[in-house]
């Protein structure tokens, strides 16, 4: 039995901030157990956040010192945290920013170098996740697979509503994954309307009324009837669905709240329907991510579904997915296999992450 502690970082699409979270992750023949000592959410600045957002239409020069300049800010974040905390850290596990992601033509790129994160904070830091499981024709996403299966398997399924919401759940011996619709990454667009960073307790989408011309025609988006595996990226929201958006009427953004909101429970609920009929425990869905605070989304989602939402307490609502690349981290230091292949449709299991700095008292 071994004890890390683990600096796990988590930046997700729709750019609330960047999370790290010291974890204890105990390791047991295979086996883990974690506790969350120290958590913080670091905001972006509108610096930070135009650059990421704008990365993707940039030239090859200006991706790559965005890489190196990105692995610099979190490891000055990481020394930032420790010394607030007064924390010992083994290792950190960072997911960096994704950028790119066309898993159907084998590509995912996240920035924030791995070597330049590792120099500033003078620890082992495993990041690049997601590319070994694109690799061998995965999705690469969702990873937090690997944690509902490790940390949450009383649940019979996990579900996130981050930028994306996307679930995790049994089927026979297997756990599956995949994104299931867009959540806070279009929330947020809506709010910036209003010259707000996010729905605060889904208060925009309580005055508004739903759409059902728009609803219709968001619910009939093809990616909703395709089999699962499959993941989701923004290009995919810019050119599909927010498509619909502006060839439709137009909307308050109260409306347009109120309306996506039922669309993703309505989207969840169908998931979850569909993934219980193949699995015979029952329906007790655990809620984390940005979204289990927006009263209105979780009323929305509980009016489709006859499931049972449970929402933890709120250290584990905000920062379940930096516990989890903690855990890949761990793992990923143990060479066992942290991403199975029944979760994003991979040719087979892999030992995913790319290793930078000194292993040396780890392995």
């Amino acid at each position: 039995m071994k004890t890390y502690k683990v600096i796990g970082i988590m930046s997700g699409s729709s750019m609330d901030g960047i999370d790290l979270a010291l974890c204890n992750i105990t390791s047991d023949n295979g086996s883990y157990s974690y506790t969350i000592d120290q958590c913080h959410t670091y905001d972006y600045s509108e610096t930070w956040r135009l650059r990421l957002s704008q990365i993707r239409k940039a030239d090859s020069l200006a991706y790559a010192k965005t890489d190196v300049f990105y692995g610099h800010y979190l490891g000055q974040l990481v020394n930032q945290f420790i010394k607030d905390n007064d924390l010992k850290v083994d290792l950190v596990a960072s997911h960096g920013h994704t950028v790119f992601h066309y898993p159907e033509e084998m590509i995912t790129r996240q920035v924030g170098d791995g070597a330049s994160l590792s120099a500033i904070c003078h620890l082992p830091v495993v990041n690049d996740f997601r590319s070994m499981d694109v690799a061998k024709k995965g999705q690469g996403a969702p990873l937090v697979a690997i944690g509902d299966q490790m940390f949450f398997n009383d649940y019979d399924f996990c579900l996130n509503l981050g930028g994306f919401g996307n679930i995790s759940g049994k089927i026979g011996e297997y756990r599956v994954s995949f994104d299931i619709c867009p959540a806070n990454i279009l929330l947020n667009r809506v709010a910036r309307d209003l010259e707000l960073e996010y729905d605060h307790n889904g208060e925009i989408a309580s005055r508004g009324s739903i759409n059902y011309e728009l609803l219709e025609q968001l619910n009939n988006i093809d990616y909703y009837a395709m089999p699962f595996p499959k993941s989701l990226n923004r290009d995919w929201i810019n050119n599909e669905l927010w498509q619909i958006v502006k060839d439709g009427e137009k909307l308050t953004p109260e409306d347009k709240m109120k309306t996506f909101v039922d669309h993703i429970g309505i989207q969840i609920s169908k998931s979850i329907d569909y993934l219980s009929a193949k699995h015979a425990k029952g329906k007790r869905v655990l809620v984390t991510g940005g979204g289990a605070f927006n009263a209105t989304l979780m009323d929305h989602i509980k009016t489709h579904s006859e499931a049972e939402f449970i929402v933890p307490d709120s250290k584990l609502v905000k920062f379940k997915e930096a516990l989890i690349f903690a855990l890949m981290g761990v793992m990923r230091v143990e060479n066992r296999p942290n991403i199975i292949k029944t979760f994003t449709g991979a040719k087979s299991d892999s030992v995913s992450g790319s290793l930078n700095g000194d292993f040396s008292g780890l392995i």
